[in-house]
């Protein structure tokens, strides 16, 4: 045993760690949730402001979906520099700028008329929020080992379905009560109202963030030493690559195919999933908004009870591969529900939870073995391809909406490919965190 893992093999009492690690969680966990589900939110309200607006400025099914996917070529290219500038900068000041930025194109929205209108701000929504989610993914390795990090991260990923349970209703009811109000449609009312929260939010990231350990006056010296042990200890077989060596290295590579099948079908639910429910019968937009939730009430309990099995056993692979074919089945069996409204929504519900249940786990992966500027520039390059995947399913169903006035080829290739990346998970090398007890 060398000289470092036996000075810090010797941890403090396990009630000290789990009381410590409890107030980091409880300072910065629900606040950075609560960002998330602005932000996520801001994301995908196209996909129900699409109910109306797509009649209103006459686009294609093959338009929207384009203009949904474009998102993420101005997230591909600009990602990995705001992850590696946070990195540097720290997360206070970064995090703020990117949430300020989001807001105000997100809230431009309402002012579309044209379809290079949607195209250039939807690019310009991506470029802003490049960085957040990856940053504050790489912020979590700044504060908590890994086997800590599934809970915490499944935790804040709770923003992407808790933004379409509050979402997806309060969308659904702006829209119809807020229409021709000052002479503006609904969904116009919609963007600018639901873009407001940001501004608020990057004054309290400014407040409630610290850069590094050292910083937290609010933690005693004995509780920021013991997280200091616990990340040198967990960092000090990382590897550091060069950025090429990240591109080549043949882990991450399988990390960004799989996840890239993930994020197709996560953006197939954000983008398209008040249009599926309206195709099975659905009406009005109040229905749709609140029946869109149910889908993700359900990935919520999922991804928590997912996240925290995953960290008490310590395993990846099969938890990986087992949310993916759950995803798979659930996207399958919509097809087959037809006009049974009650059938689709179980069956969106069960995709919905499988999918969401993903990437809280994908995200342990790369820090097992990677830290540093590494680290910060493997989680950008993971997320910026892999969310690709977010421009070619919406493109794709569109399309395919446009040719045979149906969604199921689209679902069954979406399908496929979450099956093939289940089968890849369990081609990754078997990197054991250690298991945490059930007091953590």
């Amino acid at each position: 045993m060398d000289p470092l893992t036996a000075t810090m093999s010797a941890r403090p009492a396990s009630n000290l760690a789990d009381d410590t690690y409890r107030k980091v969680a409880l300072r910065f966990i629900p606040f950075l949730m609560l960002c998330y589900v602005v932000a996520y939110l801001d994301r995908i309200n196209i996909g129900i402001a699409k109910l109306n607006m797509q009649a209103d400025l006459h686009f294609s099914e093959a338009a929207y979906g384009l203009g949904a996917g474009i998102f993420f070529i101005g997230y591909l290219l600009f990602e990995v520099p705001s992850n590696l500038i946070l990195h540097r900068v720290g997360a206070r000041l970064w995090i703020a700028r990117i949430m300020i930025s989001w807001g105000l194109l997100s809230g431009m929205m309402a002012f579309v008329t044209e379809p290079w209108h949607y195209y250039t701000l939807r690019f310009l929504l991506g470029v802003a929020e490049a960085g957040f989610y990856p940053g504050v993914i790489l912020f979590l390795t700044y504060w908590f080992p890994n086997h800590r990090r599934g809970k915490m991260t499944a935790i804040f990923q709770a923003g992407i379905p808790v933004a379409g349970l509050i979402g997806s209703p309060l969308s659904g009811w702006v829209m119809e009560h807020f229409h021709l109000v000052g002479g503006h449609s609904g969904w116009q009312w919609m963007f600018v109202i639901e873009a407001l929260p940001t501004l608020p939010l990057a004054i309290g990231v400014l407040l409630i963030l610290n850069n590094r350990v050292q910083d937290a006056t609010w933690l005693s010296d004995e509780e920021r030493s013991l997280i200091e042990r616990d990340l040198a200890l967990d960092n000090h077989d990382h590897e550091q690559l060069s950025f090429l060596q990240v591109l080549r290295d043949t882990r991450i590579i399988r990390i960004i195919l799989m996840t890239f099948a993930a994020m197709m079908a996560l953006y197939t639910l954000g983008f398209f999933l008040p249009t599926l429910i309206r195709d099975a019968g659905a009406t009005n937009t109040v229905q749709i908004g609140l029946l869109s939730a149910i889908p993700y009430l359900f990935a919520i309990i999922a991804m928590v009870l997912v996240g925290r099995s995953s960290d008490h056993h310590g395993e990846r692979r099969w938890h990986l591969a087992g949310v993916m074919i759950v995803g798979a089945i659930g996207l399958i069996a919509s097809t087959f529900a037809g006009q049974n409204l009650f059938l689709a929504v179980i069956s969106l519900s069960f995709a919905a939870g499988g999918i969401i249940s993903f990437s809280p786990i994908m995200w342990t992966l790369p820090t097992t073995f990677l830290g540093g500027a590494t680290a910060a520039a493997c989680i950008g390059v993971i997320n910026s391809l892999a969310n690709l995947g977010g421009f070619v399913s919406p493109y794709l169903i569109g399309w395919i909406r446009d040719l045979y006035q149906g969604t199921t080829p689209a679902i069954y290739v979406i399908a496929g490919a979450l099956i093939l990346g289940a089968a890849m998970s369990l081609t990754l090398n078997k990197q054991k965190s250690k298991p945490v007890r059930e007091a953590d």
